[in-house]
């Protein structure tokens, strides 16, 4: 892999097609299954059920507790907290650009944002629903969702798959195209300072790019549900890894059950980065600095300088892309039999 090469002339601009392949800009859209077109009246019905706690057993959960599109998309805990305060077991990761992920959640187990759209609803923890139908009766029982049903879908009929099909379709205008990075990537050599040029150059250089490529930093485009995944920590003798027991959760093998999938994790974005502390999937790292280390040392048995750092840390900051503007959305009221 000839990375240095490479990022250098990117950095003087004299890139060849084959080298601007290697930095990508993100799409000013995101990609939507066949069957589950982005359309503006599924969006709104899509963002009104992300912000909705009824769809939880204690009426105070929503999708938005835990990715606040307010701000960076998560909640800025170790880990989540669910119904009756109960504690998750993992991150919250940013739901800003999860529509460009290969596959949802830490672990893989959802092949797509519809899938992922279910499995809070339902989990004991986070939710807290009995099963899926007991979310979708609580919808149901609220009239005034009918019709925006019937917009989004063509039918007033409300199941699990249109509540998801509504809140995945929100998720995917949850992107953050147009930051510097992407305006350095699609030609304007100004658009990075020569400490963030050189952050670009050293991130590549030190191997960053195995894992974090493509326009989201999260690995190479794969059809939907395929997962790009790999070994963290890589470097177990690395002092980091028990200091943070970043080997404590097994990852990917709690999924499959199988040894081999044992630390495997999907790899996350890079973008947006300063507005997603803490970090990791068991959010034990508190700072951007000291995440770079880990990376160096667990994944690419290196340790970086402090300059190093600082410009790896200063090209990450780049990759923070203007948020589309949110407003909070009106909710259809409550019916007073709900009370009973």
């Amino acid at each position: 892999m000839r990375l240095r090469p490479l990022a250098t002339s990117i950095i003087l601009g004299l890139a060849s097609t084959s080298a601007m392949a290697q930095w990508q800009a993100l799409p000013e859209q995101a990609p939507a299954p066949a069957d589950n077109p982005t359309t503006a009246d599924k969006v709104e019905l899509g963002k009104m059920l992300f912000f909705d706690p009824r769809i939880s057993s204690t009426g105070t959960i929503s999708c938005a507790s835990c990715h606040n599109v307010m701000e960076g998309g998560d909640d800025h805990r170790p880990t989540s907290m669910g119904v009756h305060g109960l504690q998750g077991g993992r991150n919250a990761p940013t739901v800003w650009n999860a529509a460009f992920l290969s596959t949802q959640f830490w672990d893989g187990r959802a092949a797509s944002l519809e899938d992922q759209a279910k499995g809070p609803i339902a989990n004991p923890i986070e939710m807290g629903m009995p099963s899926l139908d007991d979310a979708v009766g609580r919808i149901a029982a609220m009239p005034a969702y009918a019709p925006l049903f019937k917009r989004a879908f063509g039918s007033q009929t409300i199941d699990a798959d249109a509540i998801a099909k509504a809140i995945a379709a929100y998720e995917r205008t949850l992107i953050t195209p147009g930051s510097a990075y992407d305006r350095f990537a699609a030609g304007d050599a100004s658009a990075l300072n020569e400490q963030q040029k050189r952050g670009l150059d050293t991130f590549a250089a030190t191997g960053c790019t195995a894992c974090h490529s493509g326009a989201n930093f999260s690995g190479p485009p794969l059809p939907v549900g395929t997962g790009f995944f790999m070994r963290f920590p890589t470097f177990r003798d690395s002092p980091y890894v028990a200091k943070y027991q970043l080997d404590a959760d097994k990852g990917r093998e709690t999924v499959t059950g199988k040894p081999q999938d044992a630390n495997f994790w999907r790899v996350p974005s890079l973008r947006n980065l300063v507005y997603t502390a803490p970090y990791f999937h068991n959010g034990s790292v508190k700072s951007l600095p000291e995440a770079v280390r880990v990376m160096a040392s667990t994944q690419l048995n290196k340790q970086l300088g402090d300059n190093e750092v600082a410009d790896i840390v200063a090209f990450l900051e780049t990759l923070g892309g203007p948020f589309p503007a949110q407003s909070m959305p009106r909710l259809p009221p409550t019916p007073g039999d709900m009370l009973e």
